[in-house]
């Protein structure tokens, strides 16, 4: 099995991601790790390059891709090449369990129904969409086995390959947050079953990305996802919602939630009606960037120019 790691700029944590993944081979399929670095620093070098001589395919970026683009990547050359049944994706800190590969295997296998399953993160929460809301967390019926939700978690996700063949890969303009929900919906609407495999368990140690750009994707993906599978009624509902909460969080702080920016969720809103997607603006901190060629690291630092150029933004 392909396991896509999507990374950036996180070089003490990416190794033992890696070997998290390939431990799971012990009690389930044969894992090929694929890294997809998003322009990292240089820093990252050392690190990707050891990884390279190692026998890990790293398919390099110039330029920050974003998350679902640069799963994409990873995911365009699995399609590609063919052969196997199931692909799977997770950012550079995911902590998969040694069973948890395994697992998600054998849920598969028992129903050719599942086109998206993801690992269960923990939170008690089945991953739900609200029509007029967005990604809500719906309450856990099960403790083990296939759990129907929405979408899957992004923090560990696999899809069939019958399944990303008939609906595609993700949607380029979300960058990062709501992809997978946009992508677990139309799975679902093209017939194909989305959840969770409880049992199956994953570890995502934290976020490392400035609260603008969450609260600005977030938001801007949100208005997005809602305009795009239940239209632009609803879109617009969630949008009021977000600023009418606006002053009652600056005035009552409880209230403000997680990743509270007013400044990412105006930008967000202005954005979304402006119909700018893909990279958020630039705030201060590391620079997101568009989509470029990319290279391909190879054992014994051979490189070669990939195929899949331009994946990015227009």
């Amino acid at each position: 099995m392909t396991v896509v790691i999507v990374h950036r700029d996180r070089p003490d944590v990416l190794p033992a991601t890696v070997a998290a993944f390939a431990a799971t081979d012990r009690d389930g399929p044969a894992v090929r790790v694929m890294v997809v670095d998003n322009a990292s620093g240089p820093s990252s070098a050392p690190v990707l390059d050891a990884l390279a001589g190692a026998g890990v395919e790293v398919v390099t970026s110039p330029t920050n891709l974003g998350f679902g683009p640069g799963a994409n990547v990873g995911l365009r050359r699995w399609l590609r090449r063919g052969g196997g049944t199931w692909v799977a994706v997770a950012p550079h800190d995911a902590r998969p369990r040694r069973d948890t590969l395994a697992r998600l295997v054998e849920a598969g296998r028992a129903d050719e129904r599942l086109g998206l399953i993801s690992a269960d993160v923990g939170d008690g929460a089945t991953p739900l969409v609200d029509p007029f809301l967005g990604a809500i967390g719906g309450p856990q019926t099960i403790t083990e086995g296939f759990e129907p939700g929405d979408y899957p978690h992004g923090t560990l996700l696999m899809a069939r390959r019958a399944c990303l063949e008939q609906v595609g890969v993700f949607d380029e303009r979300y960058f990062a947050y709501c992809e997978e929900a946009d992508l677990g919906l139309r799975a679902r609407a093209a017939g194909w079953e989305v959840g969770v495999v409880r049992g199956a368990r994953v570890d995502n140690p934290g976020m490392s990305t400035a609260v603008e750009r969450v609260a600005y994707l977030q938001l801007r993906n949100t208005l997005l996802l809602l305009r795009e599978h239940y239209g632009r009624r609803q879109s617009l509902f969630r949008a009021v919602f977000a600023l009418g909460r606006l002053p009652v969080g600056v005035v009552h702080p409880p209230a403000r939630g997680l990743h509270w920016s007013p400044v990412g969720r105006l930008r967000g809103i202005a954005d979304h009606y402006r119909g700018r997607y893909g990279p958020p603006p630039v705030w201060s901190g590391p620079r997101w960037g568009g989509g470029s060629p990319l290279r391909i690291r190879r054992r014994r630092g051979r490189r070669s120019r990939s195929p899949s150029a331009g994946v990015g933004y227009g």
